[in-house]
């Protein structure tokens, strides 16, 4: 027996759409043979109808393709359309683009830009992807690649930007003397002098969403950040000075389960004075306390979050295996097998499309 199909696979609005474009089903031979009884006779009336009994078994096969291609086009068009990462962003994992196939694989483009939890529209189109062909993995026996271009991470950083979650103020630290103007006297010796004994607090804030590079070696993080210093004086808090910061750090990622996760370390710190309402302040005596603080509270604060890692766009029932991690020019790649647990149904699918 010989059984053959065509099919199409594109993108429609999003989701894949399957089409059975041709079938076909041939029964060159088909055998029964009865055992038993009066088998003789039911033989020869089988042998009589065998040319029929082939016919129906052609047909029988060729409408199970149809039914089978249907729900499988059924179970691509309910994938979600957005992946949640936590109550306030969302992976758009939308399909653009037609699939390309290959001789021994196909690819799929998917949209990938973070999005308000809340909204279905992208944060920004200035970090709008641009497609590039071909998952490069050097092993090249690895049954998945997915390639996450640096744009991915900016739309993360833009979205949380946007929603004010890089705004705090810092009123502890481990060293705590370094919140009190006593901890200043002789960095800033007319800060003690005007409050003396008073304690502080650093209103941190950014000033533009972080901006991530993405090299052959690793990956780059630029941050931009005003940090004010406050004073507290009983329930009065009294802003004093504004200082301007350029952060940058190497980050490096990992695969936690099905997740993206990841740490930054800091390799360089630039700092101006914004404002002051205390006369000028000398920068280099000032900028070992901003390192230690940005070191002991700001990268661990970052990192909290950036462990947790975001999902990457795995079907359900799915599980990353001996995945690798390959830097490239604005791309990172993840390269890895897989493997199915059979207890998840694929119509068991959770459907969150929106």
């Amino acid at each position: 027996m010989e059984v053959g199909l065509t099919l199409g696979l594109e993108n429609h609005e999003g989701t894949l759409k399957l089409s059975l474009l041709e079938s076909g089903c041939y029964v060159k031979e088909i055998t029964i043979k009865l055992d038993g009884g009066a088998s003789w006779l039911y033989q020869g009336m089988i042998n009589a109808f065998e040319e029929q009994i082939g016919s129906a078994v052609e047909s029988a096969i060729t409408s199970k393709l149809k039914d089978g291609i249907l729900k499988l086009d059924s179970f691509l068009q309910s994938l979600p359309k957005e992946i949640p990462v936590d109550d306030n962003a969302s992976l758009n994992v939308s399909f653009v683009e037609n699939p390309e196939l290959s001789s021994s694989s196909i690819e799929f483009d998917i949209n990938g830009l973070f999005t308000d939890g809340k909204k279905v529209q992208p944060v920004s189109n200035h970090y709008r992807q641009v497609f590039q062909p071909s998952v490069f993995c050097i092993d090249q026996s690895k049954m998945l690649g997915i390639s996450l271009d640096e744009a991915v991470f900016n739309s993360a950083s833009a979205l949380y930007y946007d929603a004010e979650f890089m705004e705090w103020i810092v009123d502890k630290v481990p060293d705590q003397a370094l919140l009190n103007t006593a901890g200043w006297r002789f960095i800033i010796p007319q800060l003690y002098k005007k409050y003396p004994n008073d304690d502080m607090n650093l209103n941190i804030s950014l000033s533009s969403p972080p901006v991530i590079r993405i090299s052959e070696h690793n990956i780059g993080a630029t941050v931009y950040a005003d940090v004010i210093i406050d004073v507290v004086e009983g329930s009065q808090v009294i802003s004093v000075a504004c200082i301007s910061l350029v952060i940058r750090g190497t980050g490096s990622v990992k695969i936690m389960g099905n997740n993206l996760g990841g740490s930054v370390k800091l390799d360089d710190l630039a700092m101006s004075l914004k404002w002051s309402k205390i006369g000028n302040l000398r920068m280099y005596l000032i900028q070992p306390v901003m390192w230690t603080l940005v070191q002991t509270v700001g990268i661990p604060y970052a990192n909290s979050y950036l462990g947790k890692g975001f999902p990457l766009p795995i079907i359900h029932g799915f599980t990353l295996q001996n995945a690798e991690i390959i830097f490239s020019s604005s791309k990172v790649t993840v390269c890895s097998n897989v493997s199915y647990s059979e207890s998840d149904n694929l119509n068991q699918v959770p459907i969150h499309i929106k």
